[in-house]
C-alpha cells in the first residue's frame, strides 16, 4: 500500500458567507453517494451538498438518487454508469459498509479518492462518523486529505474444461474484480460443496465445505474474518485463502504471497456453486467451474483525514478490551 500525499490550502469554515474567488475558480466538483433509504443519509447528504455549495465546488449525484435528495438546481445528476465519477475530485460516499462498496465500484473505475463516512454499524473502510459533518466538508474544501490505495482483487471463472492430460482447460466464462473478497459458495444448503483448492499452480487441499473466501487485506477484517481468517494489516501485501465451515483436519486460513494466484476447483460430481464478489456481484458457477483469484491490476484509492494507526482503529470499531494495558517502557 502506498500513499500519495495531497497538497493542502488554508480551511475555508463550511459556514463561509461569500464564495472566496479562488475556490469558485477551481470549478471542483465533488460526486456524493448516499444509502437514500436511511432517513439519516438523506439529511446527511444535504447538510454536505449546503456546506460544499457555498464554499463554491459542484456536487454531482446519481439521477436514481437525485429524486430522493432534497437537492438544488445547481446539483449535477449523471447515470449510474461505471465511469460516472469521472472529473471529479473525490467521491465522498455517506452510508454502511454496502454503500462504501458500492462507492468503491465507482471510484475503482474512474481513479477517484473515495471519502468514507459511515452511518452503519462498523464501517471499516470508513473515514468519518456521522457526527464529523463538518470536519468533513472543511477538510475536503481545503483539500486536508491524504490519498493511500488499497489491493484489490481480480477473478477469472473458467467452465468445467479438461484437457487429455487431466488438467483444467476450460476457457474464460466470467471476469469480475473485488476490493473485500471474492467468495465460492454452495448454491443449495442441504450439500456440501467439494472443492480443490490451490496456490500457484500446485494443489494444496481437497474437503467439502460451504466454500472458500478469497480476501485481500482489506477484507480481512470483513467475511474472511468471520470465517475465522486473521486480520492483516492495510500495509501487508498479501492475498489470504480461508475455508468456510470445511469438513477436513486440514483447512486452516492460508497467507499467501500478494503475486501469488490462488485457485478453487469445484468438483464436477458436486452441486452447483456461486461466486460473489464483495457479496455485491454473483454468478452460477458452471459443473466443474474453476476459480482463479489474483492481486487486482488497479487498486482502489481512498482518502484519508486521520493519522491514528490501523491498530487504534482496529480496536475502536470492534470495541476491543484493552483494559491493564501500560504501554511500552519509556
Amino acid at each position: 500500500m502506498t500513499e500519495d500525499s495531497r497538497t493542502t490550502t488554508p480551511s475555508g469554515s463550511t459556514g463561509a458567507g461569500p464564495v472566496p474567488p479562488a475556490a469558485a475558480a477551481d470549478d471542483r466538483t465533488v460526486f456524493l453517494l448516499a444509502h437514500t433509504g436511511r432517513p439519516a443519509a438523506v439529511r446527511s447528504a444535504e447538510l454536505v451538498v449546503q456546506g460544499l455549495l457555498r464554499c463554491g465546488i459542484g456536487v454531482r449525484v446519481l439521477d436514481d438518487e437525485a429524486a430522493d435528495l432534497p437537492l438544488p438546481d445547481s446539483v449535477e445528476a449523471v447515470a449510474a454508469k461505471p465511469g460516472a465519477a469521472e472529473g471529479c475530485e473525490l467521491l465522498v460516499v455517506l452510508g454502511g459498509d454496502g454503500t462504501l462498496l458500492r462507492g468503491a465500484e465507482f471510484a475503482r473505475a474512474s481513479g477517484v479518492p473515495m471519502l468514507g463516512v459511515n452511518l452503519g454499524r462498523v464501517g471499516f473502510l470508513a473515514e468519518a462518523e456521522r457526527d464529523d459533518l463538518d470536519k468533513v466538508v472543511d477538510r475536503v474544501v481545503s483539500r486536508a486529505y491524504e490519498v493511500e490505495e488499497r489491493m484489490t482483487l481480480d477473478v477469472l471463472v473458467r467452465n468445467g474444461g479438461v484437457t487429455a492430460q487431466g488438467r483444467s482447460g476450460g476457457h474464460v466464462v466470467h471476469a469480475d474484480w473485488a476490493l473485500n473478497e471474492v467468495s465460492v459458495e454452495k448454491a443449495a444448503r442441504e450439500r456440501m460443496l467439494e472443492v480443490v483448492i490451490e496456490v500457484d499452480g500446485r494443489p494444496v487441499s481437497s474437503f467439502g465445505g460451504d466454500g472458500v473466501v478469497c480476501a485481500s487485506p482489506t477484507g480481512s477484517t470483513a467475511y474472511a474474518f468471520s470465517a475465522g481468517g486473521p486480520v492483516v494489516w492495510p500495509e501487508v501485501e498479501a492475498l489470504l485463502m480461508v475455508p468456510i465451515s470445511a469438513h477436513a483436519l486440514f483447512a486452516k486460513p492460508l497467507v499467501t504471497a500478494p503475486d501469488s494466484v490462488l485457485a478453487v476447483e469445484v468438483q464436477p460430481q458436486t452441486p452447483h456453486g456461486v461466486l460473489w464478489a464483495d457479496g455485491r456481484r454473483s454468478v452460477e458457477l458452471p459443473p466443474g467451474a474453476r476459480v482463479e483469484v489474483r492481486r487486482g491490476a488497479v487498486p482502489v484509492r481512498l482518502a484519508r483525514l486521520h493519522h491514528a494507526s490501523f491498530t487504534d482503529r482496529l480496536v475502536a470499531k470492534f470495541a476491543l478490551p484493552v483494559t491493564g494495558w501500560r504501554g511500552a517502557p519509556r
